[in-house]
């Protein structure tokens, strides 16, 4: 075979001189480390809430914690308090959150405390989503109210960027994930520059983020299932089939989505949709039981606990169960993230299928399961494969998730994304 000869043109990118570049490294710190404290403080203080909640105050009154009444009681009004916010809170708490995505939109200063409310009601009333999209969102509002007023000049896009890979950072306690996000946003984008002098900023607030959650919580992601050892062809077989299995039932959600939203939205007010959107998550626990509640991060290292304990058809149950009422709590008004919750969904499709076939092992069961769930509801790539990849501590599976990834982007590109517009209808 003749090789071209022709020496290859050098980068026509122009490159950042360091002097450019030093000068965003300290409100790049400071962003990082506001934003993970934010983060820290809203989830804390939701815990709190949640213990009183969900354990001394039933106990008190000599109720069941997690009995069909108590959850029907503590959801309905988890509604009714977040509708409050909602309707008497300036700004309403946000946009609808079935339109906003890890983009978040900037709002002012106004407008952010009512969402921290809503939010941490949300997380510790028992509804199915996380924090992650109106904590971006808030960290943005601040990074450019607080950015704008010390450094006038910094475009304001700039500071809602920093905020955004520092939120993600904290969030998964690694910059990683971050800096993958911010690369895939960057080549839907015509950026001038090279790409490291375009994360540069980014990235050393996602780093700031990322170690003070770490510092401070010690996070881990890791499921601790058995370990793959080397991989085979039936280990890549059960890759390639689960992951797309995890696109299809995400992709049930997301055409569901626009319909789900016009039937709570047809309510008109904030104290219909919101206990309404309640009383539909109090049934569905009381089909899915209580590992179905919540934002699903500490259900999901009880789930992945016991691989064994559960039959097929009971993992098949809590991953519908988790689903629909992901699907609900985003419709109804809740304000909260979708990327915990599906990885619940995920989590629960892989032992399902691995209870179906012993031969597909946990550890690419599960983090199959979820990258295809992922793909489906976030349409992040990225994101996907690495939040897939961190639940099991096995570098192995990683080859197998990037082969898995292609059958099931293939289901997902180009079909409607799980976010409307403000008319209702699906963005593709």
């Amino acid at each position: 075979m003749v090789q071209d000869s022709t020496p290859q043109a050098p980068s026509s990118a122009p490159a950042t001189p360091a002097r450019a570049l030093l000068p965003s490294v300290l409100p790049a710190l400071a962003v990082g480390v506001g934003a993970a404290l934010l983060l820290l403080g809203v989830s804390a203080a939701a815990e709190e809430l949640q213990d009183v909640l969900w354990r001394d105050l039933p106990d008190a009154l000599g109720v069941g914690r997690y009995s069909v009444l108590w959850t029907t009681v503590m959801l309905v009004a988890t509604g009714v308090a977040v509708g409050l916010v909602v309707w008497k809170a300036p700004g309403h708490a946000g946009p609808d959150p079935a339109t906003t995505g890890l983009d978040a939109p900037v709002l002012p200063p106004v407008v952010l405390p009512g969402l921290l409310l809503a939010t941490a009601l949300m997380l510790a009333g028992g509804p199915s989503l996380g924090p992650e999209n109106p904590i971006i969102t808030v960290n943005a509002g601040l990074a450019v109210w607080l950015g704008g007023r010390a450094f006038p000049r910094t475009p304001r896009r700039s500071w809602a960027a920093l905020a955004e890979a520092a939120t993600i950072g904290a969030l998964f306690g690694t910059p990683v994930a971050a800096a993958l996000v911010i690369s895939e946003a960057l080549a839907g984008r015509r950026t001038g520059g090279l790409l490291w002098d375009n994360l540069f900023a980014p990235l050393t607030a996602a780093a700031a983020g990322a170690l003070t959650t770490t510092l401070v919580a010690r996070p881990s992601f890791d499921l601790h299932l058995p370990a793959l050892g080397r991989p085979g062809w039936s280990d890549l077989l059960a890759a390639l089939t689960v992951a797309p299995a995890g696109a299809l039932l995400g992709l049930c959600a997301v055409y569901a989505l626009p319909h789900v939203h016009r039937a709570f939205h047809g309510l008109r007010h904030p104290m219909l949709m919101l206990p309404a959107g309640g009383a539909v998550l109090a049934a569905l626990a009381a089909l899915g039981g209580p590992l179905t509640l919540f934002k699903g991060l500490d259900e999901i290292g009880e789930l992945a606990r016991d691989p064994e304990g559960r039959p097929a058809g009971a993992f098949a149950v809590l991953a519908a169960v988790k689903l629909a009422a992901l699907l609900v709590a985003a419709s109804c008004g809740f304000r909260g993230g979708r990327i915990f919750p599906a990885v619940f969904v995920g989590t629960a499709l892989g032992l399902c299928a691995h209870a179906l076939v012993p031969g597909v092992h946990p550890a690419v069961g599960v983090p199959a399961g979820v990258l295809g769930v992922l793909l489906a509801v976030t349409r992040q790539g990225w994101v996907s494969l690495f939040t897939a990849a961190v639940l099991v501590a096995s570098p192995s599976v990683l080859a197998l998730l990037c082969f898995a990834s292609l059958p099931a982007w293939l289901l997902v590109t180009g079909r409607p994304q799980m976010q409307l517009r403000a008319d209702g209808t699906a963005i593709r």
